[in-house]
């Protein structure tokens, strides 16, 4: 018998559940196939381009719909064995079932579309940089649960790809080997009462140098290259370790070419860009509104022996007031949030007016918000590479160089 359709279903162009066949054309960048229906738009997890496909639809947007894939009817000759037994359930990864070369093709082609689309800029883009290690490259993993532990019957992992519930994750292959040795014991500890909660929680498991720590609060040392740098476990730091050194050494050789005497690395954390670049610059100031990633980043200059870094703890309404230059004598590196840059920082990094921009993000989508931005303030892009710090999923790190007009 047919499922009753949820109450707010919208009718139109399709029956709720009716299976429809299509071919899929392209991706998009949320991982999904896409193709049409007699000109209609129809989305498919986990259908790849080229594959003819039939969907079950259970959602008819205002100028869309969402189906979920049946069966393949035609595979794609890209179509491979996915490397999880609980990838197309688990929402973790969209690519497993994608040979890893494809899938860097198509993360260059969605930030093509992407800056046109969002940024109005017709530019070309490098081909995305892979991972040298494609999976057990994540030196994080925080599996959740919804609600106070009971037993067994508790799930403890990631939101299915499906719905909002979280499946039972008691591996990751995305995650790096220590961590799914020390995951079994973790997971244990929630579901036999060890670990109590009141109700729904988040685990931390993070590994540094094979070594797993699980307190987030606590402070832990990472090695980039030929620095180390001591960061809060359960904040921010970059997940895979294996590309990262080479995203790094491409983002201050961008900063490099712009010929200038000083580097300011904006959002700077606890000052990765800053200290790895101290020795291509006379001098280098980071710039973080957080107390404790500051104290941090001047510790980590110390530790490398970067005499020339200096980091200031900025506000958000004057962030380069306490620079001594012109911004005409420096390159300018920026890593925000995926939220992006505010307007008020545009306004303020326009008004100062660095030589050469290179803005690194991991929400491309608002990346090229904040470019079409920098465009109309007068900056010109140089070039675009893309960076998978995330194989098998969605995510793409992109990096864009900019100039100011006239240089």
């Amino acid at each position: 018998m047919p499922r009753k359709p949820p109450r707010n279903f919208r009718p139109e162009p399709f029956a709720y559940h009716e299976e429809v066949e299509l071919r899929i054309d392209a991706l998009t960048n949320l991982g999904a196939g896409i193709g049409r229906v007699d000109g209609w738009v129809v989305m498919v997890p986990f259908a790849l381009p080229g594959e003819r496909v039939r969907t079950r639809i259970w959602r008819n947007k205002a100028n869309y719909s969402e189906g979920d894939l049946a069966e393949v009817l035609e595979a794609s000759p890209h179509r491979v064995e996915a490397g999880c037994l609980l990838f197309g359930e688990c929402g973790g990864c969209q690519y497993q079932h994608l040979a890893y070369p494809v899938q860097l093709e198509w993360k260059t082609r969605q930030i093509v579309e992407l800056l046109q689309r969002l940024a109005g800029l017709d530019v070309s883009v490098e081909p995305c940089i892979g991972s040298p290690v494609v999976y057990g490259y994540r030196s994080k993993l925080t599996p959740h649960f919804r609600r106070a532990p009971d037993g067994d019957r508790t799930a403890i992992g990631f939101q299915r790809a499906d719905s909002r519930a979280v499946i039972d994750v008691p591996a990751c292959p995305i995650a790096s080997e220590a961590i799914n040795a020390a995951l079994p014991r973790e997971r244990a500890a929630v579901k036999s009462g060890e670990r109590r909660f009141k109700r729904g929680g988040t685990l931390m498991l993070r590994d540094v140098g094979g070594r797993v720590e699980t307190d987030p609060a606590a402070v832990v040392e990472e090695r980039v290259g030929e620095h180390r740098f001591r960061f809060v476990a359960g904040e921010f730091f970059q997940n895979n370790p294996h590309v990262l050194p080479r995203m790094v050494d491409y983002v201050l050789a961008e900063a490099r070419a712009a010929d200038v005497p000083r580097l300011v690395d904006a959002y700077c954390g606890v000052g990765v860009f800053a200290v790895c670049g101290a020795r291509h610059f006379e001098t280098v100031h980071g710039i973080e509104i957080s107390t404790r990633a500051v104290a941090l980043a001047r510790q980590n200059a110390e530790r490398n022996g970067t005499a020339n870094v200096t980091f200031h703890e900025g506000t958000a309404e004057r962030i380069f007031e306490g620079l001594p230059f012109p911004g005409g004598e420096c390159a300018v590196i920026l890593d925000p949030p995926r939220k992006g840059c505010d307007a008020s920082f545009l306004e303020q990094l326009l008004a100062f007016g660095p030589r050469r921009v290179v803005y690194v993000s991991c929400g491309p989508d608002t990346q090229a918000r904040d470019l079409r931005i920098l465009a109309a303030g007068g900056y010109r892009v140089l070039r675009v590479q893309p960076f998978d710090l995330f194989p098998h999923t969605r995510h793409i790190e992109n990096v864009v160089t900019l100039a100011c007009a006239g240089v």
